[in-house]
């Protein structure tokens, strides 16, 4: 599966994109904590809902701290999303 890194969609820039799931992977540092940002956030995935695409998030810590953990999470969202549309 191979994913594009900061791909345009819209008027949003996704940290990582596979077309062929309409998967978005976002990596979001601590400021997305901030309501501000959460409700960015939140607004941001809606559209791109409405478009037909699945975005998830992880934060900076889970990638730094937990790379093999995250990756096997993007793993099983892969394996399901495949699944889903065979």
């Amino acid at each position: 599966m191979q994913f594009r890194r900061q791909h345009p969609i819209d008027i949003f820039i996704a940290d990582f994109y596979c077309p062929k799931i309409k998967l978005v992977v976002e990596v979001a540092g601590s400021i997305h904590e901030i309501s501000e940002y959460e409700e960015h956030d939140i607004g941001r995935s809606d559209m791109l809902n409405y478009f037909g695409i699945t975005v998830v998030r992880f934060t900076n810590d889970q990638v730094l701290n937990d790379l093999d953990g995250t990756i096997n999470q993007i793993e099983a969202i892969v394996k399901k999303m495949l699944n889903e549309t065979t």
